[in-house]
Formats: structure tokens, C-alpha cells, sequence
């Protein structure tokens, strides 16, 4: 009955939410679900460890695909060439087993999300954490010159 009760609110703060908590939202996801992942990861439990990175990979799909483009501007570029850096070095490193990419993207994420807290805040203190001044990560920026059209930004 409880589990019940905390899904229905889970429910109902996800539909009554202004845009930036959703975002929030999204990045706390992404992040608690590839910490799942890697945990499951150390712990052998291939199936969970499956479940929860294909639940951030989803997650990071969406922030991707809920870019305005058109309006967004340099800032929506660059946000698109970190989720599509994040999903490809999450798939290699699920590959080759490397949890020092889930370390790294899961410090991306973070870095993400405490970005749009300060923006939802009104805190512009830091604007190097602003979402406009986050550059891409030298990996990223590496396959940028690689993969041309796909990680231009």
C-alpha cells in the first residue's frame, strides 16, 4: 500500500512540474539510475546492471530529444554533443567494462544538474556552472574532430 501511495506521488509532483524541475528531475534519474548501474555492475548482477543503464540511457535520450534547437542556440549544441557523448561512452564503456566513464558521466550529470538548480534558482554566482558556459569534455571534443556532422557543436 505504501509503495502505491509513493508512486502516485511520484505521479503527480512529474505532471504538476514547471519545465526546469523537470529537467532536475531527469538528471537526478539519470544520475541514481548509472550509480545503480555501476553498483550492480561491482556487485555482478548483470541484469540489474543492464536494466538501470538502459533506464539512463533513456533518460539522457530524452533531455536529447526535448532540445529547442532553433531557440536554444549555442547552448542547446553543446547540450546535444554531451548527451550524445554521454550515450556513446556509456555504450563502449558497458563494452569494455569500464566503470571510470560511468564515474565520468555520472560528474557530468551532476555538474548538469546543479547547473539547472542554480538556473530554477535564480543563483548566478558561478557562471561557470551556468548551462550556457559548460564546454564539452576533451573526450568530447576529441570525437568532435573525428565524427564531424554527428559532434559538431
Amino acid at each position: 500500500m505504501y509503495e502505491a501511495a509513493a508512486r502516485s506521488y511520484q505521479q503527480t509532483n512529474f505532471l504538476s512540474a514547471d519545465p526546469l524541475k523537470l529537467v532536475r528531475m531527469c538528471y537526478e534519474g539519470a544520475i541514481g539510475s548509472l550509480k545503480v548501474s555501476r553498483d550492480a555492475y561491482i556487485a555482478r548482477d548483470y541484469e540489474n546492471k543492464g536494466k538501470a543503464l538502459v533506464k539512463t540511457l533513456d533518460i539522457i535520450h530524452e533531455l536529447n530529444a526535448s532540445l529547442d534547437m532553433e531557440k536554444g542556440g549555442d547552448v542547446a549544441k553543446n547540450l546535444r554533443a554531451l548527451y550524445l557523448y554521454m550515450t556513446q561512452a556509456l555504450v563502449e564503456a558497458d563494452l569494455k567494462k569500464d566503470l571510470n566513464v560511468f564515474d565520468k558521466v555520472i560528474h557530468m550529470l551532476e555538474e548538469l544538474e546543479s547547473a539547472w538548480q542554480e538556473l530554477a534558482f535564480g543563483h548566478s554566482e558561478s557562471a561557470s556552472h551556468s548551462p550556457s558556459a559548460i564546454g564539452l569534455p576533451y573526450e568530447a571534443k576529441k570525437m568532435a574532430t573525428v565524427n564531424g556532422a554527428v559532434w559538431s557543436a
